[in-house]
């Protein structure tokens, strides 16, 4: 009679076993999913922040631009005007349309440079969008290497933690969104 007993025992035993190896492979194939979900988050935010460095340095390209452009105008209104002081020293009147040049050239530099300072605003905004984003990738990159050393460790309190990150990482992604 206690062998039919233990019998039951035995396969109680090895159920339990069993089911402790498939929730451990459960709780192994959740990590998995939430580092592959990670990741997918990791890589299109790295994308979306070379994006925006880029968009950065075209702005800034474009300011500096309009800057040489401004200066250039700068240049040619010195030389006009030079021109008209010397002609005004040697008692002759300057060329007909020369003071309108001058005006002319006054206004395209106020025009030039409004264009240069948003330029510089825009490039700052993608700047600051990019740290933000860079951030992000970063918490992402930190919750994959947790949860991996949580599967390897096997302690779920460090998984747990990697979550956090990783919604640490995806909120930083939402601010620099808005």
């Amino acid at each position: 009679m206690s062998e039919e007993m233990e019998v039951p025992l035995e396969s109680s035993h090895d159920a339990i076993h069993e089911e402790a190896e498939k929730t451990r492979d459960r709780w192994t194939l959740v990590v998995a999913m939430c580092t592959a979900i990670l990741a997918v988050f990791a890589a299109i935010t790295s994308l979306m922040a070379g994006h925006h460095a880029n968009e950065a340095m075209i702005d800034q390209l474009q300011a500096s631009d309009q800057w040489s452009f401004y200066q250039a105008k700068g240049i040619k209104a010195a030389v006009l005007q030079n021109k008209i002081d010397l002609l005004h020293g040697m008692g002759k009147e300057p060329v007909a349309g020369d003071g309108e040049k001058l005006q002319r050239y006054a206004e395209e530099q106020k025009s030039i440079e409004e264009t240069a300072h948003e330029h510089e605003h825009a490039s700052a905004d993608h700047l600051r969008i990019h740290q933000m984003l860079a951030k992000s990738v970063t918490a992402f990159q930190i919750a994959i290497a947790i949860a991996a050393i949580s599967v390897l460790t096997r302690r779920k309190w460090l998984f747990t933690g990697s979550l956090f990150l990783g919604c640490g990482g995806l909120g930083l992604l939402i601010l620099a969104l808005l």
